[in-house]
């Protein structure tokens, strides 16, 4: 079915046919709803064999060799003989579903690399919940994907036709939201993989050398820390662009990344001393890389943001400011902040002296989505969203350098409080997909600066018993 799918696809990049689109896309789902249900057959019926385990994995193989790559020569026929003249957002998203197909295939090599490079040769199967999650996720992607890149109007009135019709004009914003995540979902599915066959992996590569291993596992969060540095530079430049909430979700991403690299080195054990090293450098490469992305991200990238956003407007009460010298001021009091996080030997756990740089760049970008909106609107709230931009500058470049204020690791108190990790998620995706993000981002964030007023009891408790461990030793 999914090899009639195929042939139907070329027969409308070569026809044009309704008709024949609607049927490809019926094959397609089809084909997705036996996927689906077989492996519910096999648990029903108690059929577990090696060679039906074998056939499942050589037909998820065809099936994506097949579905994505033709998905991604559609989205380009699309932009070249339905569109006509694409726009830069949708030339964006066609190579994007490039990436994204690529990622699907090399994915699979990699986990087959993995799982027989390992032990006597013989293939684990893969762990069922990312292999049945990437199953429910990715057929029907698939199937999405399809039905839009090849979408052909059809006679309007049948069911059929007003479904398709839907799925052909869906908004990238839309798209783009479902094709991450089962980019994500992929990584994590390697990430899965990694963790379970690179120990062995490493062991027979590196030959008990030590040194040579930390340098290989070193790559993961040094990547890392460039993909924060990279996601910094993308804020700057949609917010060049116009597009402030895409601006700041790409600066929503750079704190992902810059909370990540530091959870990997730390369970890949890299902030450990080697064995026979009396204690760990204080100065490494990686520290000084993390220090340079935090800098272009939560220091340079939203002080550039602030000075050429509100520099080109001409509103009453925002020229009296100096906007070059405030966001001076804040990059630099954000530069000096990293260096005390860098140079502080009195660590708190799970604290933080002075308010964190990735805090301060989400807190004081927040009024970019407020004040664009309301400035081409033009609305008399484009002043307000201005003057509580040049106030929130000020505050988070003092807050950031006081040091006795003590604001907690949210990061470590998410993992440490599942509910709250589940509960601010389930707020975050409900108000991404509303007007009402902005405000709930500048409530969330209020909330937050205004922490150590209840967490100070903590911070001091922890630290009369760091000061008596220390006296006891």
């Amino acid at each position: 079915m999914v090899f009639a799918g195929l042939l139907c696809a070329l027969t409308v990049m070569w026809t044009r046919n309704a008709h024949i689109y609607s049927l490809g896309v019926v094959f397609l789902f089809v084909s997705m709803c036996f996927d689906l249900v077989d492996g519910w057959f096999a648990e029903r019926f108690k059929i577990h064999t090696s060679l039906a385990q074998l056939a499942d994995r050589m037909m998820d193989k065809v099936v994506f060799s097949i579905v994505f790559p033709l998905s991604a020569v559609g989205m380009m026929w699309r932009l070249h003989y339905v569109t006509g003249n694409p726009s830069r957002a949708q030339l964006l998203h066609a190579i994007f579903i490039l990436v994204l197909c690529i990622t699907v295939m090399v994915r699979d090599q990699l986990a087959n690399f993995f799982r027989g490079s390992v032990g006597d040769g013989t293939e684990d199967p893969e762990p069922k919940d990312y292999a049945r999650l990437r199953t429910i996720v990715a057929a029907p992607v698939g199937a999405l994907l399809y039905a839009y890149a090849f979408y052909i109007p059809a006679e309007p009135g049948a069911f059929l036709s007003t479904v398709l019709g839907w799925v052909g004009n869906l908004r990238l914003r839309t798209l783009f939201f479902i094709e991450i995540i089962l980019l994500v979902i992929n990584f994590g599915s390697l990430a899965r993989l990694g963790r379970k066959y690179g120990s062995d992996w490493l062991d027979e590569l590196c030959d008990e050398d030590d040194l040579l291993r930390r340098r290989i596992l070193s790559f993961f969060p040094n990547a890392l820390t460039v993909l924060n540095a990279l996601m910094g530079l993308m804020s700057l430049f949609f917010a060049q662009q116009g597009r402030v909430r895409e601006a700041y979700m790409f600066l929503m991403g750079a704190a992902l990344f810059d909370k990540l690299d530091g959870a990997v080195a730390r369970r890949l054990g890299l902030t450990t001393p080697l064995p026979g090293q009396a204690q760990q450098k204080r100065v490494q490469f990686g520290g000084i890389m993390d220090d340079i992305a935090d800098g272009i991200s939560f220091c340079i990238v939203p002080a550039l943001i602030f000075y050429y956003t509100l520099a080109d407007v001409d509103l009453p009460g925002l020229n009296n400011f100096p906007l070059g010298i405030l966001a001076g001021i804040y990059a630099v009091a954000g530069i000096a902040r990293l260096i005390y996080f860098t140079l502080d030997r009195t660590p708190l756990p799970g604290y933080f002296k002075g308010l964190p740089s990735p805090a301060a760049a989400l807190m004081v970008s927040v009024p970019m989505m407020l004040f664009g909106p309301a400035l081409e609107a033009g609305s008399s709230l484009a002043v307000t969203w201005g003057l509580l931009w040049v106030f929130l500058i000020i505050l988070t470049a003092l807050l950031m350098n006081i040091y006795p204020l003590r604001y907690v690791h949210f990061g470590r108190f998410l993992e440490q409080h599942r509910w709250a990790s589940r509960l601010n998620t389930v707020a975050a995706l409900i108000f991404l997909f509303t007007p009402w993000f902005p405000y709930y981002t500048l409530i969330f964030g209020f909330t937050f600066l205004l922490s150590p007023i209840y967490t100070r009891r903590f911070s001091r408790k922890i630290e009369e018993e760091l000061d008596v461990s220390a006296s006891r030793s």
